[in-house]
């Protein structure tokens, strides 16, 4: 997941980073500097931010044809 796609999926969902990263039990200052491209922070903390974007109702879209995306998932 990029830095792009994570903003993305909070904009599809309408979450706040603080409800973002309250859900992947990280400091929102960490979402905020991975957000931003300032900080890449540890896989385990960018597989915790994913799992929660997902579980509130996302899907990543790795790179293909048209390159990574985000897209809610079929309800």
């Amino acid at each position: 997941m990029s830095p792009e796609q994570c903003r993305a999926a909070r904009a599809i969902l309408n979450l706040e980073q603080s409800e973002v990263a309250k859900a992947a039990s990280i400091a929102r200052a960490t979402l905020i500097d991975y957000e931003k491209g300032s900080r890449v922070p540890r896989q385990k903390t960018i597989a915790a931010i994913r799992s929660a974007l997902e579980a509130a109702g996302v899907e990543f879209i790795e790179k293909n044809g048209g390159g990574p995306g985000v897209r809610l998932r079929k309800g």
